[in-house]
């Protein structure tokens, strides 16, 4: 009896019927098999690859392949990539990623077989896309692609990983300029807010902390001139804060003061209540329903509804610059490392 082989078949177009189409051949029970997969003007090559990829799998089964599986990117991105990112991701990492994944990578690659893309074809992607998004957008891109090869390597998909030399191209679309409040826009975006939006205000401008850290807290985090900052909340689910770094931050005099006039007002003022409780007190303020309900409705009276919590971070940065505190003090209270610190939050000193 002739022993099974593992088969890849073959794919070629051909004129039937006046028309081109995709034309596949392969073996099963000993005879040949044939199927027509489509007009050659409507199927490109690699969604008629992988159709027929798709229909020797099953014959393939339990044979150990010669070559590397085929495997449509899709198919890969969807079932083997982000169920085993998401495994480590946390909540506000995934969201954005699948998002971006789903919604640039995928219309473009999507039919491709995995051993199909090129160098050439990813960096052809990048620059199409730098003429439509910031270079913050095109960096996480480059980013996504060199990580989901890095595992079809290790998967055995493809031999080397195409994205691993990428190159971000010079020309980018310009993003949304992004600044620091200066200190006259700090005092009037302060003064614009009632509590407790003005703490959370002075939480995120003069401790540099995260939305997702400031709406976590709890009366128990506060001791005495500093907050223990071990948690944040993205979209109702707790974690870790950002680099699974639990960080003691320094209060400034004002916001103390302002925290002891809260503890008296805030109808959570147990240890373990929250310090900026929602209307069901067991559960901390949403940050978008406070941004929505708190923030916006003022700020936009007087035109510094732009400034949002990354500008606010930002500004923390540009303050401790300017005033002279050390970098790698700054760095670590914001609860970041030097290098992103410094590059994405600060503005220079003399401006």
């Amino acid at each position: 009896m002739r022993k099974k082989r593992y088969q890849k078949g073959s794919l070629t177009p051909r004129k039937i019927g006046g028309r081109k189409v995709w034309y596949a051949q392969w073996r099963e029970d000993g005879g040949r098999r044939t199927k027509i997969l489509g007009p050659c003007s409507q199927v490109t090559k690699s969604q008629a690859q992988a159709e027929l990829a798709a229909i020797l799998a099953p014959l393939n089964e339990g044979l150990k392949a010669t070559a590397a599986r085929i495997v449509a990117a899709g198919e890969f991105i969807e079932k083997t990539y982000l169920p085993w990112q998401e495994l480590s991701w946390k909540e506000s990492t995934a969201g954005t990623t699948i998002q971006r994944i789903r919604s640039l990578i995928l219309p473009t690659f999507r039919s491709r077989l995995l051993r199909s893309i090129t160098r050439e074809d990813l960096q052809e992607f990048l620059v199409k896309q730098a003429q439509k998004y910031s270079d913050s957008v095109v960096r996480h891109l480059r980013w996504d692609l060199n990580s989901l090869f890095n595992l079809a390597v290790t998967d055995g998909l493809v031999p080397v990983n195409p994205a691993a030399a990428l190159r971000i191209p010079r020309k980018c679309r310009p993003g949304r300029p992004k600044r620091a409040l200066t200190e006259e826009e700090i005092v009037r975006y302060l003064e614009a807010l009632e509590l407790p939006a003005r703490l959370i205000a002075r939480l995120a401008i003069f401790e540099g902390m995260r939305p997702g850290e400031i709406y976590s807290l709890k009366w128990a985090d506060l001791d005495g001139p500093g907050v223990y900052v071990e948690r944040r909340v993205y979209r109702g689910v707790f974690d870790t804060p950002k680099n699974n770094r639990s960080r003691e931050a320094a209060l400034s005099a004002g916001t103390a003061e302002l925290l002891q006039y809260w503890h008296q007002q805030c109808l959570t003022p147990a240890e373990e209540g929250w310090v900026f409780p929602s209307s069901r007190p067991a559960v901390p303020l949403r940050p978008d329903n406070a941004w929505r309900r708190l923030f916006s409705p003022r700020l936009t009276k007087i035109g510094l509804d732009w400034a949002s919590f990354q500008a606010l971070r930002k500004t923390n940065a540009t303050l401790m610059a300017k005033y002279g505190a050390d970098a790698k003090a700054g760095a670590d209270q914001r609860g970041h490392g030097i290098g992103v610190s410094l590059s994405a939050y600060s503005s220079e000193a003399d401006h």
